[in-house]
């Protein structure tokens, strides 16, 4: 019984993890307009770290490696290419030099979605955007 209480307990937690949350958009330089990779749209990305535009769900590949740096912009988060593409997350989210700081402005306007591959018609980034949902 005591297992059962500890499993619940655990996938309720991963649950709340997983979940898009505007708060988080506030701990990555322009969180609140990351591009949207699909074509023909201009609205945001605003679930940054999920395979879905809105958020919940599964993480996408950018999420995962923020939840890894404790959701907190590290110069090692900022350094890393999450989607290889061949940008550094910071780069694409307009903070190439890793010198944002929460409440900061960032050096640049975002340039790409750093959960996913771009362009997203090339053999690698269809690969990695499997579960990335256009819709």
């Amino acid at each position: 019984m005591i297992y059962q209480s500890i499993y619940v307990l655990v996938i309720c937690s991963i649950g709340s993890l997983v979940n898009a949350h505007p708060g988080f958009m506030d701990l990555i330089p322009n969180g609140h307009i990351v591009p949207n990779p699909c074509a023909n749209s201009s609205i945001p990305w605003v679930g940054v770290g999920h395979n879905n535009r809105t958020g919940g769900g599964i993480a996408n590949v950018f999420g995962a490696a923020f939840l890894t740096a404790k959701m907190t912009w590290t110069r090692d988060l900022c350094m890393a290419d999450s989607d290889i593409d061949g940008k550094t997350n910071g780069f694409e989210l307009g903070d190439p030099d890793c010198k944002w700081v929460q409440g900061g402005t960032p050096a640049n306007k975002p340039v790409s979605h750093p959960g996913v591959c771009e362009p997203m018609t090339t053999k690698t980034c269809m690969a990695v955007n499997l579960n990335i949902q256009c819709i």
